[in-house]
C-alpha cells in the first residue's frame, strides 16, 4: 500500500478485511444494527475531508441499504461553499488548460488504470451506498476505465483545430479552436454513483475545464473516492472539487458554472434548464425513460431471454437505461414468457459484499414505495403478476422480487411513469408497425431494444422508434459502453448527449478565426469595393456564379 493517499489507504484495509467471504457482520455491530454505523468514522474521515464545507451546514446519514443500518455522517456544503469551490476552480482552471493535451491525457490515463487496480475499495463502497449488487457495481468500473481509454486515445482528435473554407476560395481561410467553458458543474445521481460522477467529469477534465462534483447526498463517499484517485493521478488540487448536499446545493451549483451537466428527474431537469437558460450556459440533461424493448417474431428466444433478463432488472431496475416495457410479438408471445418468467424466479436477491446475488436491493424506503405503488395500482386494475408482485422483507428492508406483470391495462401508472425499479409491463403486438407505435407512445424516448434474427431488418425500425439510443440483440450494456457513440435522450428524456465527441463539444467553445490571405497581393474586399460602382458586385455574382458550378462549399 506504500504511496497511496490516506483515503485510499482506509479503503483498502476496509476492503481486505472481508473480502474473503464478503460478510458485512465486521463492519458492523451485529447488537445494535440499526444505531452504529456501519463505517466507523476514523475510516471514513481521510475521504471527507475531500468536501468543500465550512463545516456549518450540518452533516447527512447516509445507510446501508442492505440492512437499513446507518452507513456514514457526510458533512453538507452551504451555497456559500459551493460559491467558494467555483471561485478556487476558476482561479486554477487557467493554468490547467495552458497544459498541454498530453499532460492532461496522463492523469485521464492514469485514473483508468487506477480504478481497475483498486475496484475491490470502490466495489464495496458502491455496494454499500446504493445496495447494488457486485456485478452491477462492476459495470461502474468497467465503464470508467472504457471512458478514461476512449477520451485518452480520442480526445486530441476531437479538440484539434481544423480548417474551413472562408468566403471566398484561396483569399480567405477559417481556422476553427475549441476552448473549454471554465467551470463545469456535475450534478450525479445515487445509481451509478462512480460512473455518473466520472463520465462527464473525465471529458470536461481532459478539455481543459475544472469541474465542481455535487453527488447524490447517499452516495457521496463513492464519489469522494474518485476525487482521491484523481488526486493520486496527478489532478492539480481544485481542479475537481466535490460538494455534498441535497437540491439547494445543486442549485446553487448552477449558479456559479459555465456548463451544468445533471443526471436524474425530468421534473428537476426542466428546472435546471430553464435557470440554464436564464444565465445563458450550456446544459446536458440525462432524464427519465420509460424504455421499451420488443421481441420480434423472428427473434432467437434463447438468446434472447438471458439478455432481456439482464435489461429488466440489472441494478433492480435502477438504471436510466433499464426497460421496463416489454413489447412481444403475439407470435412468440407466450414461449418467450414461459422461458422468461422462469428464468427471472431464478434469479438470486442478496445483499452481499461478493458475486453470489444477481439482484441487489432497492436503495431506501421512497423507492420502495414507489415500486410497490405500481405494482399494486396496476394489480388493482387488472393487471396479472407472473412472478415477484411482493416485498422481500425477509432479504432486507428495501429488496423486491423481481417482477413480470401481463394484462396490464393502459391506465396504469407503471406503463407511463418511470417506475425506477425491478418491474417489467407485458404488451403484446400482432406485428411490427404496431410494435413500433407502443414503443414511441410515451412521453419519454431514452432507450429502446430491439431482438430480432434479422439485423437489417432491426435497423430499419430502429430508424422509425423516438429514441436517443436503441439497441439490437442487446439490452442496454453494450449501447453504453459504445463510448464513441454519443448517449441521451429525445422527448422528455434530456437535452445533449454524453459520450463521444458531442460530450467534448458540450463543454468547450468554439472560436472561429478567418484571416483574408490576399491583401498583401492587393486582392480583398476592400479593393474590390474599391472599384465602385456596378463592377464589384458583377464580379462577385461571377465568384460565386463560378463556386457553385464547382460546388465550393
Amino acid at each position: 500500500m506504500t504511496g497511496m493517499s490516506p483515503g485510499a489507504r482506509t479503503l483498502s484495509l476496509m476492503a481486505t478485511a472481508h473480502e474473503s467471504d464478503g460478510a458485512l457482520g465486521d463492519l458492523m455491530d451485529p447488537e445494535l444494527p440499526a444505531s452504529t454505523y456501519v463505517l466507523e468514522p476514523d475510516v471514513v474521515a481521510p475521504l471527507v475531508r475531500r468536501v468543500a464545507t465550512s463545516q456549518d451546514a450540518g452533516t447527512h446519514r447516509s445507510t446501508l441499504p442492505f440492512t437499513g443500518a446507518p452507513l456514514a455522517a457526510i458533512p453538507l456544503s452551504s451555497p456559500d461553499d459551493v460559491a467558494a469551490a467555483a471561485g478556487r476552480a476558476r482561479a486554477v482552471q487557467r493554468d490547467w488548460s495552458q497544459q498541454s493535451f498530453d499532460e492532461r491525457a496522463r492523469v485521464v490515463d492514469r485514473l483508468g488504470a487506477l480504478v481497475l487496480q483498486r475496484q475491490s475499495e470502490i466495489l464495496d463502497l458502491i455496494q454499500m451506498e446504493s445496495g447494488k449488487s457486485r456485478r452491477s457495481a462492476f459495470e461502474e468500473v468497467a465503464d470508467i476505465a472504457q471512458t478514461c481509454r476512449h477520451y485518452v486515445v480520442r480526445g486530441r482528435r476531437y479538440l484539434a483545430d481544423r480548417r474551413e473554407p472562408g468566403a471566398l476560395s484561396v483569399l480567405t481561410g477559417a481556422r476553427v479552436h475549441r476552448r473549454p467553458v471554465g467551470v463545469v458543474g456535475v450534478i450525479a445521481p445515487w445509481n451509478y454513483p462512480l460512473t455518473l460522477a466520472l463520465s462527464e467529469a473525465v471529458p470536461a477534465l481532459l478539455a481543459g475545464n475544472a469541474v465542481v462534483l455535487k453527488p447524490d447526498p447517499q452516495t457521496t463517499l463513492s464519489a469522494l473516492w474518485a476525487a482521491e484517485l484523481l488526486a493520486e493521478a496527478g489532478l492539480p488540487d481544485d481542479v475537481l472539487t466535490v460538494v455534498a448536499g441535497g437540491g439547494d446545493v445543486g442549485a446553487a451549483l448552477v449558479e456559479h458554472v459555465d456548463h451544468v451537466a445533471f443526471t436524474g428527474s425530468t421534473a428537476t431537469g426542466r428546472k435546471v434548464a430553464a435557470r440554464a437558460g436564464e444565465r445563458l450556459i450550456g446544459a446536458t440533461l440525462e432524464l427519465g425513460g420509460k424504455n421499451p424493448l420488443y421481441v420480434a417474431a423472428d427473434a432467437d428466444l434463447e438468446a434472447a431471454v438471458p439478455g432481456v433478463v439482464r435489461a429488466c432488472f440489472s441494478n433492480a431496475g435502477q438504471l436510466c437505461m433499464s426497460i421496463e416495457r416489454l413489447v412481444l410479438h403475439e407470435r412468440i408471445a407466450d414461449e418467450f414468457l414461459e422461458r422468461f418468467v422462469e428464468a427471472v424466479r431464478g434469479l438470486r436477491l442478496g445483499g452481499e459484499l461478493d458475486y453470489t446475488a444477481d439482484i441487489g436491493s432497492l436503495v431506501s424506503a421512497d423507492q420502495l414505495e414507489k415500486v410497490s405503488r405500481h405494482v399494486d395500482d396496476a394489480l388493482a386494475k387488472g393487471a396479472r403478476a407472473l412472478v415477484g408482485a411482493v416485498h422481500r422483507g425477509d432479504v432486507g428492508p428495501y429488496f423486491y422480487a423481481p417482477t413480470v406483470l401481463d394484462d396490464v391495462p393502459a391506465d396504469a401508472d407503471c406503463l407511463r411513469e418511470e417506475t425506477f425499479g425491478p418491474v417489467v409491463a407485458v404488451t403484446r403486438v400482432s406485428g411490427d408497425d404496431e410494435a413500433v407505435r407502443v414503443m414511441n407512445d410515451s412521453e419519454f424516448g431514452l432507450n429502446a431494444s430491439i431482438w430480432s434474427g434479422d439485423v437489417a431488418r432491426a435497423r430499419r425500425l430502429a430508424a422509425r422508434v423516438e429514441a436517443g439510443t436503441v439497441a439490437i440483440n442487446d439490452g442496454y450494456l453494450q449501447a453504453w459502453g459504445s463510448t464513441a457513440a454519443p448517449m441521451g435522450g429525445m422527448k422528455a428524456s434530456g437535452l445533449g448527449r454524453r459520450h463521444g465527441r458531442e460530450a467534448v463539444e458540450a463543454v468547450t467553445e468554439t472560436q472561429s478565426v478567418v484571416a483574408q490571405r490576399g491583401q498583401r497581393f492587393g486582392l480583398s474586399v476592400d479593393s474590390l469595393y474599391a472599384l465602385g460602382g456596378e463592377l464589384p458586385s458583377r464580379v462577385l455574382t461571377g465568384a460565386l456564379s463560378a463556386m457553385r458550378r464547382l460546388r465550393l462549399p
